[in-house]
């Protein structure tokens, strides 16, 4: 299995900051919208509580929240932190499996990848709350990348995103309406998502979910996806 390292390195170039950059022994981002991931700062290794206080003074100026993602390593950060009256938010879990592991494929007819996203993605997308900030983000991913369509009885049924990464996919804004789940749209996308990665030469698909999906952890372990690493972010 890929290092988790390299599947947080994966998981920011695909779903990209607008714009990175270095306070003291952290990474700031600024994310224009697109959501907590991108917005978040992670400390480099070792800090002071004076760059701390600088790094925080640099996202008060972005006009964005005050939060940190907390990856394994971070566990001194976090306990700052929290004396610093910062909260727990969205934990999380990574997945991962080697592509070769979501056979067979899908039916070609049940999901197809493509780029840029149809109207019809985009519009499922925006019922899901996933709006022009978000799509904004993906629209930064480098390629390869694709946009997802699911389809069950011949109507629209689910949409994600997918991109590369130094031969790691990682899964995205993955969004199936409540009246077309339980149908296997969820598992056809994503074993669609691992046809077209592998096609692009990746060997790895992993994605991340908040712990509390319990429905989507069971869809990804049924794949024969693991949770392979876990983080979760420190909110002011």
């Amino acid at each position: 299995m890929i290092p988790l390292p390299a599947l947080f390195a994966a998981n920011e170039a695909t779903w990209p900051a607008q714009r990175s950059f270095a306070v003291g022994g952290f990474t700031l981002r600024e994310g224009g919208g697109g959501g907590r991931r991108v917005s978040s700062a992670t400390c480099d290794g070792d800090w002071t509580g004076d760059q701390l206080d600088q790094a925080e003074a640099a996202m008060t100026g972005l006009g964005q929240p005050l939060q940190f993602m907390i990856r394994p390593g971070d566990e001194g950060l976090d306990a700052c932190l929290a004396e610093r009256g910062y909260r727990v938010a969205d934990p999380s879990v990574i997945y991962a499996a080697p592509i070769a592991s979501f056979a067979p494929a899908p039916d070609p007819m049940t999901a197809f990848p493509h780029w840029p996203p149809l109207a019809i993605t985009q519009t499922l997308w925006a019922e899901a709350g996933i709006g022009p900030a978000r799509l904004a983000v993906m629209h930064r991913a480098s390629a390869p990348r694709a946009a997802l369509l699911g389809r069950s009885g011949d109507r629209p049924a689910g949409v994600a995103f997918v991109a590369l990464h130094d031969g790691t996919a990682m899964l995205h804004a993955l969004a199936v309406p409540e009246p077309m789940r339980r149908a296997g749209v969820g598992g056809n996308i994503l074993r669609r998502a691992a046809v077209w990665a592998g096609e692009n030469g990746a060997i790895t698909l992993g994605l991340a979910v908040t712990a509390a999906n319990e429905p989507a952890r069971a869809l990804y372990a049924s794949l024969g996806m693991k949770a392979v690493g876990q983080y979760h972010y420190r909110v002011k």
